[in-house]
């Protein structure tokens, strides 16, 4: 089978990662893996496992430069000759849709967010099979675009559990990341994630206050890059910190990349976006670790959390509730590690991915 992935960029997130991990694992299977996208930090890794990219822009929202570049895709499809074209965002389903007429392809699309509800973001729902990365996102595109049932498979994005795995871990980071932060003997509570408003860390931070009062050696970690615009709003969080005393319990640790030790050495993990996250694969992430999960309640999540077995649920915005959930969720005892690898493994995701492809062959 010849498989070919679109997506704008190969750079950091969500849908980067899973289309990473696809072409690696299809690679493995001996099917020819194809993605083509407009280059990016990771198009080297493509090659690198196993597969082949194509640099092309697939990314530009310009409309004057879409017929040509619908006529050189044209072009490259008809030489590639795929069975199947998975589009992964909404400017390659365009030029796909209008390259492949008078070809026959057979088209996935993979619904990765909360898109907007129009006309431009509807694409996605138009190719043979549409794949949904939680049931949320399934409801949202049948209660706004009334895509069939018959088209929809619900597939969550895959955890690699070779790097989330309680077995293999870098033990020398977690004594020296501790040391260095201060977090021998302490109830450590952290969030993970690039830090701008939709993570709500003022909620957090306010309940590391509250929760202050009860666990007088909470230590709470703030894990995450800061992008140039997002410069002012880290700044109103320092403040924030400043102002409720939480100096020598609230750290930022910046962007790590040893995030698998990082859920481990902690206590507690929570997920406070604003905003529904389509699933919410650092909550997965921290759970097959062992480690409970104090997310918002809507959104992707909701199918990975079981309220009082490996997390709880909380308020949009509601630092009582946070502070109260994080106290309970000290109690709390669970295999993590198996129950993501029977329910969001990478092996599932690959597995029901090729099951949607040879629906449509």
């Amino acid at each position: 089978m010849k498989i070919v992935q679109l997506l704008p960029e190969l750079n950091e997130g969500g849908v980067e990662r899973g289309t990473v991990e696809l072409n690696r694992e299809f690679a493995k299977l001996g099917l020819e893996s194809i993605v083509i996208s407009n280059g990016g930090k990771q198009a080297k890794r493509i090659d690198l496992d196993g597969g082949k990219h194509i640099k092309f822009d697939v990314a530009s929202k310009n409309p004057f430069t879409a017929p040509w570049r619908v006529y050189k895709l044209r072009k490259v499809l008809q030489d590639l000759k795929p069975d199947i074209v998975h589009v992964r965002s909404r400017v390659p389903a365009w030029l796909c849709f209008f390259a492949k007429r008078g070809l026959d392809l057979k088209i996935v699309s993979t619904v990765h967010g909360f898109n907007s509800v129009n006309f431009y973001s509807s694409i996605m729902t138009k190719a043979d099979a549409v794949i949904c990365v939680s049931n949320s996102i399934k409801e949202y595109i049948q209660k706004y675009y009334h895509t069939s049932e018959e088209k929809i498979t619900v597939i969550p994005r895959g955890i690699d559990l070779k790097l989330f795995n309680p077995n293999n871990l870098d033990k020398q980071f977690i004594t020296d990341f501790k040391k260095q932060y201060d977090l021998d003997d302490k109830f450590i509570v952290s969030t993970v994630g690039r830090i701008t408003q939709l993570k709500d860390l003022e909620t957090f931070i306010s309940a590391i206050a509250i929760a202050k009062v009860t666990i007088p050696r909470i230590k709470a970690l703030i894990v995450g890059g800061v992008h140039k615009d997002k410069q002012g709003y880290f700044e109103s969080l320092k403040d924030l910190v400043q102002e409720l005393h939480l100096g020598d319990e609230v750290v930022f640790v910046g962007s790590q990349s040893k995030v698998s030790e990082i859920y481990t050495l902690s206590d507690v993990v929570v997920s406070g976006s604003k905003q529904p996250e389509s699933f919410g694969r650092s909550v997965a992430e921290a759970i097959a670790m062992n480690t409970p999960v104090i997310a918002t309640n809507h959104g992707g999540v909701k199918d990975i959390i079981i309220d009082g077995t490996n997390g709880f649920f909380f308020n949009v915005g509601d630092k009582t509730e946070l502070a109260k959930k994080i106290l309970y969720a000290k109690e709390l005892s669970f295999n993590g590690h198996e129950y993501i690898s029977t329910n969001f493994s990478l092996e599932q995701m690959v597995e029901k991915t090729l099951k949607v492809y040879k629906g449509i062959l």
